[in-house]
């Protein structure tokens, strides 16, 4: 879906949300590339930590909601909690105890 927010504004929103990505220009992007529209999203620190697709479906809604409410404290509340109920399911290291 084309949301219209920029590549730079998605990055720092799901930044303080606790889900790290790069903002990343896309094919004939109209945008500079210090704000871009688009963005990258890396798996293999997450497959490391063994989330699964089904996790990676919950992330991707996670993020879709965000990105369409950038501005809604009631959605980020909500979105930093899943993000850290997922991270809590799988920690960095099995046998770290936080």
């Amino acid at each position: 879906h084309n949301k219209d927010i920029t590549g730079k504004k998605a990055e720092t929103v799901l930044e303080s949300i606790g889900i790290t990505c790069n903002k990343n220009m896309v094919p004939y992007d109209d945008r500079s590339p210090f704000v871009t529209s688009g963005i990258r999203l890396g798996t293999p620190a997450l497959t490391s930590r063994g989330f699964t697709e089904d996790d990676m479906r919950i992330i991707a809604g996670i993020i879709g909601r965000v990105i369409a409410a950038p501005e809604d404290e009631q959605v980020l509340k909500q979105a930093r909690s899943d993000v850290r109920t997922l991270t809590e399911a799988h920690p960095l290291y099995e046998d770290m105890i936080l």
